[in-house]
């Protein structure tokens, strides 16, 4: 029985969405935003040299179609495209409004979003009372530390060592609907993190909050402050079957790589493999090997967007581009027959462009098991029909 993978890479953007204009970075509009022609045209220029060198080289993502889809997606060549591709390519369009991870995900699993996402102001403080009262509560505090936008990695050092002296959660958001704690994992305790988040996130996800996230972290303001890979995510659950919930039900076993388990709230998924993006593919390689017959992988890599998106790193982007590209096509190479491996995206994070946000923009489709097939213009929901039909779902 066939057998599909289906793996996000995080904030892989091909631009050209049409209603880019409604979206923003700062006071920038996302009108122009295309993850991955941009980067392309760094390296073609030199402009993204640190760590790599020369134009942008995904050979593997080209066989399949990237520079085709880039084109259809927003009328512009790729540097260095196939001409000719050996694979199946699309370009899909969100109809969800927002440009945020679970969204993306949740549609691509065939069912948008029939809400509108709730985001706290940039402001200080970013919270309303209640939500605060709420945080201390149940943290058995008298306050909360941050209370504001902020990025993880300096929201700790500037903030680490205050809460290892008065244990306050560091509370911060950003322009996603998300509520993140960050706490020191040895100090404050990661099962004092988990439970706090797990008793706030109902409240959060009542005001239609998308994800309460826990950020622990390690070390000393002597040392410096790193955060550890325990992150989990409290998401709201679906509002709807996804694929994953169709797959199981219809007795097909339902594999999770990375943070794929936390954005469905574990619903219609058996097992879940975390780590690191390089441990990740290890995992896919490793599942590709061992999955069962009709199985069902879905795999998201977060680095694109945590490491090099939102940090606007276009050298590191690129690098991380060109690594996945030749990771990946070693682990195409040991697929079953009638196995099918779709690699998609679930938004845009261009990192040339204005702010810290991610991007609104239409993702590739890119297909290995199919031949050589245009899809043209997809929605999001489209790629869980590709699934279903290859597993043979029940409707």
């Amino acid at each position: 029985m066939a057998r599909v993978f289906l793996v996000v890479m995080d904030s892989v953007g091909i631009g050209g969405a049409p209603d880019a204009d409604r979206f923003f970075n700062a006071d920038r509009p996302d009108t122009g935003a295309n993850t991955v022609l941009h980067i392309a045209e760094a390296c073609a220029t030199g402009a993204a040299e640190d760590g790599r060198s020369g134009p942008l080289h995904l050979p593997y993502l080209s066989s399949l179609g990237l520079g085709q889809a880039v084109q259809l997606a927003s009328g512009a060549p790729l540097p260095g495209a196939a001409t000719t591709p050996i694979g199946a390519w699309g370009a899909a369009t969100e109809i969800s409004n927002g440009k945020d991870t679970p969204s993306g995900h949740w549609e691509l699993a065939g069912v948008p979003v029939p809400w509108d996402w709730h985001y706290f102001p940039d402001t200080v403080p970013a919270f309303p009372p209640d939500v605060t009262d709420t945080v201390c509560a149940a943290a058995g505090t008298e306050g909360i530390l941050g209370n504001c936008h902020a990025s993880g990695t300096e929201i700790i050092a500037r903030l680490g060592a205050e809460h290892l002296n008065t244990h306050w959660p560091i509370c911060y958001t950003s322009a996603d609907s998300v509520f993140q704690i960050a706490a020191h994992e040895e100090a404050y305790g990661l099962d004092r993190l988990l439970d706090l988040c797990a008793a706030i996130a109902p409240n959060l996800h009542a005001m239609k909050v998308g994800r309460v996230i826990a950020r622990p972290f390690i070390g000393d303001p002597e040392t410096g402050f790193r955060r550890t890979g325990n992150r989990k995510d409290f998401a709201i659950a679906p509002p709807g079957d996804t694929i994953c919930d169709r797959a199981q039900r219809a007795g097909h076993p339902v594999h999770a790589i990375g943070k794929i388990g936390d954005i469905f709230s574990m619903r219609g998924i058996d097992e879940v493999r975390k780590g690191t993006d390089a441990e990740l593919m290890d995992h896919l390689g490793d599942l590709i090997e061992t999955a069962p017959d009709g199985a069902l992988v879905f795999a998201n890599f977060v680095e694109f967007d945590a490491l090099y998106g939102h940090r606007r790193d276009i050298s590191g982007y690129a690098r991380h581009l060109e690594w996945f590209d030749a990771a990946v096509a070693t682990h195409a190479g040991r697929l079953k027959s009638d196995d099918l491996l779709i690699l998609t995206a679930d938004h845009g994070n261009d990192p040339s462009w204005t702010g810290t946000d991610h991007t609104r923009e239409r993702v590739p489709v890119l297909v290995h098991g199919l031949g050589p097939q245009e899809f043209g213009h997809m929605a999001f929901t489209d790629i869980a029909g590709l699934v279903a039909r290859h597993l043979e779902l029940p409707e």
